[in-house]
C-alpha cells in the first residue's frame, strides 16, 4: 500500500508529518492492505492561519484499489491528527460497505 501525502501551503508538509499520516493510516486500514493499491491524502487549512473558527483542518483521503474504482472519504477537525484519524474511520465504514457487497474483506 502507497501513501501520499499532499499539503496545501497552510499546513506543514515536514517528513515528520508525513511519517505520522503514514503509520496512522497503515495502522487503521492494515486489515485492506491487500486490497489497497495507493492512498492519496490531502491535507488542508480551510480557513488558513489568518481566520478563525470552526474546525478547519481537512483531510481528504482517496484510496484507490486493485480493480475497482477509487473511493474517498474527508473530514474536518480542530488539527490534522484528528482530521487524519476521522477520515481514515471514515474510509474504513466506507470500505467494509464496498467490499462487504462484493464478499471482498
Amino acid at each position: 500500500m502507497k501513501i501520499q501525502v499532499n499539503t496545501d501551503s497552510n499546513v506543514s508538509g515536514n517528513d515528520g508529518r508525513a511519517h505520522e499520516v503514514e503509520a496512522t493510516l497503515e495502522r487503521i486500514l492494515a486489515r485492506f492492505e491487500d486490497q489497497i493499491t495507493r492512498v492519496e491524502v490531502h491535507l488542508s487549512d480551510e480557513n488558513s492561519a489568518s481566520k478563525s473558527g470552526p474546525p478547519d483542518k481537512r483531510c481528504l483521503l482517496e484510496v484507490r484499489l486493485a480493480g475497482r474504482q477509487p473511493v474517498s472519504a474527508s473530514e474536518l477537525a480542530q488539527s490534522v491528527d484528528q482530521a487524519v484519524t476521522g477520515a481514515a474511520h471514515k474510509m474504513v465504514r466506507a470500505l467494509e460497505r464496498g467490499l462487504g457487497k462484493l464478499g471482498g474483506h
